[in-house]
């Protein structure tokens, strides 16, 4: 069999197409192979998001997008599914952009003679589409255009997807983690079913395989965990597991979804790109009204996962740090991916620098340890009042701050987020070097993209190389100002430099030098079922 995922670098694609190539933790979520060997093929947009993942190697990556309909046909020659699981949530323009990469993608299949696409949508109400938010009916469009395609399409709808990094659950998390008293709106009484991640991959994996006639499959299914609950039984179930104190939550008519999000994006990590279109599907009863999938996915010998269950393996995971993929993987919309003034492409303008160099007696791979732990938990090494502040700013106008934090609390991949970064390049001290990086063989590079709110674009560089008796630390800061407002936010934050980067160097290389006891540095810490050990019912 032969597989195409579209979405890779995102929470379920990236979830998916490990188990196509057999490289999850569930034994049991895994091909049918007994029809030949299996072939996974990754349509990226920029596969450097890849380079770092465990199972990249054993996967063909191939760059394109699918709003261009020539990357789109070469990269569905010869597959025989294709699993459509990209939707943009924080595009202004999502429904056409979502609508036109359903088309090229329907079309493309067509042609090259797919034998079924696989895409995953919303659980949704009967209810006219005018009826539905914007993000809902947007995903009933897209399924509806693929089911027109010409190729045999299965539809999976789900409603809140539940497992470590999803948005829907960390969402759930901080809400009842944080707020032991909450003024909700009446949405939080509505009727939801939601489904653990595990079962939604089960689904997505076992659906490709049915062997039955082109009209039987051609349709939307209804996927949902085996109970309805309501947002506020939810929470108070978290807070239950997660052993914490019961919840009082006070309903009220006025809040609307755009306030909700707006408080979301206060209380959690979600910012309120992703927040609002969340919310707007929990304002409509989201309830499986058929179980047809049953017929041709039977439910297995324990049954679908629990509510209950399902937190607790996500909860598991997120304290062992074996997050597997999150939400904000994802890139972050309409934040430029330019290069860098450094790149061979960049063709001039404005760049102001704040670069620092200090010698280290740490090893290379000492300090790159230290580097490679940057952010989240273990912050930024200098001012953390000041970083905190300015991640509240950023919050408060509809950015991500801080609060996005890791994805693991020691390994970093390219495309990884990071706080209000995103890792744009990473190349490790003895690692490989990509095509036309000037990067020495001992030398390490960690680069860093803004993806908060400025009015310019920014980097963050921290780099690495051996010398004599130790190591040297590079940092370079680099702002391209946009406008006025630009070269005012530059000149506005330069007299903090000294304060901010100048204590990063410092307690960068002091901590190296401190936890340098002159053996090797500390293996990374891959997920529990990358290592060679037995493998638990771990997988959320």
């Amino acid at each position: 069999m032969r597989y195409l995922v579209t979405g890779a670098t995102g929470y379920i694609g990236g979830r998916l197409a490990p188990r196509l190539l057999g490289r999850g933790p569930e034994p049991d979520l895994v091909p049918d192979t007994s029809a030949g060997p299996v072939h996974v093929r990754c349509l990226v947009r920029n596969p450097d998001k890849l380079a770092d993942v465990p199972w990249a190697a054993e996967a063909e990556i191939v760059q394109g997008d699918l709003l261009d309909p020539d990357s789109v046909r070469a990269a569905c020659e010869d597959v025989d599914v294709v699993y459509f699981l990209v939707h943009s949530l924080s595009d202004s323009d999502f429904a056409a952009t979502d609508r036109r990469a359903a088309l090229i993608l329907g079309e493309a299949a067509r042609a090259a003679g797919v034998r079924r696409i696989v895409y995953l949508g919303g659980l949704h109400p009967d209810t006219p589409s005018g009826g539905l938010s914007a993000h809902l009916a947007s995903r009933v469009e897209v399924g509806e255009t693929l089911l027109r395609s010409g190729v045999p399409t299965v539809v999976l709808q789900a409603a809140v997807i539940l497992g470590s990094g999803s948005a829907s659950f960390e969402m759930l998390r901080y809400l009842t983690e944080r707020l032991p008293l909450m003024i909700t709106p009446r949405w939080v009484r509505n009727r939801i079913q939601p489904i653990a991640v595990r079962d939604v991959l089960r689904y997505l994996i076992r659906v490709a395989e049915i062997d039955a006639p082109d009209a039987e499959l051609n349709r939307t299914f209804d996927i949902g965990g085996p109970e309805i609950l309501t947002y506020y039984d939810m929470m108070q179930r978290y807070a239950r597991v997660a052993g914490l104190p019961r919840r009082r939550v006070v309903p009220v008519p006025v809040l609307t979804p755009s306030l909700s999000a707006h408080w979301i994006n206060i209380v959690t990590p979600v910012p309120k790109s992703i927040a609002t279109p969340l919310i707007e599907s929990l304002v409509h009863e989201v309830v499986c009204t058929e179980d047809d999938i049953e017929r041709w996915v039977p439910d297995p010998p324990e049954g679908l996962i629990s509510y209950d269950r399902a937190v607790e393996l996500a909860l598991s995971r997120i304290t062992d740090g074996e997050v597997e993929t999150r939400w904000s993987g994802a890139t972050v919309e309409n934040v430029p991916s330019d290069p860098l003034p450094s790149d061979p492409d960049w063709a001039g303008g404005d760049v102001y620098l704040d670069e620092r160099e200090q010698p280290c007696n740490a090893t290379p791979e000492r300090l790159w340890t230290v580097i490679e732990g940057i952010g989240g938990e273990r912050g930024w090494y200098s001012f953390p009042l000041a970083w905190s502040v300015r991640g509240w700013m950023d919050r408060a106008v509809g950015g991500v701050g801080l609060s996005r934090g890791r994805r693991d609390p020691h390994d970093l991949r390219t495309g990884d987020a990071l706080d209000w970064w995103r890792v744009e390049r990473m190349i490790e001290p003895g690692g490989p070097r990509p095509a036309g990086s000037d990067c020495g063989p001992e030398e390490g590079l960690l680069r860093l993209r803004a993806e908060m709110k400025v009015p310019g674009r920014a980097w963050l560089e921290m780099s690495v190389r051996p010398r004599p008796g130790g190591s040297v630390y590079h940092q370079r800061a680099v702002f391209i100002p946009h406008g006025l407002a630009g070269y005012l936010y530059w000149w506005s934050v330069a007299p903090f430099h000294g304060i901010v980067f100048g204590g990063m160097v410092r307690n960068i290389t002091r901590t190296a030098e401190r936890d340098d006891d002159g053996g090797p540095a500390p293996a990374s810490r891959r997920p529990g079922w990358l290592r060679s050990r037995p493998q638990r019912d771990r997988a959320a």
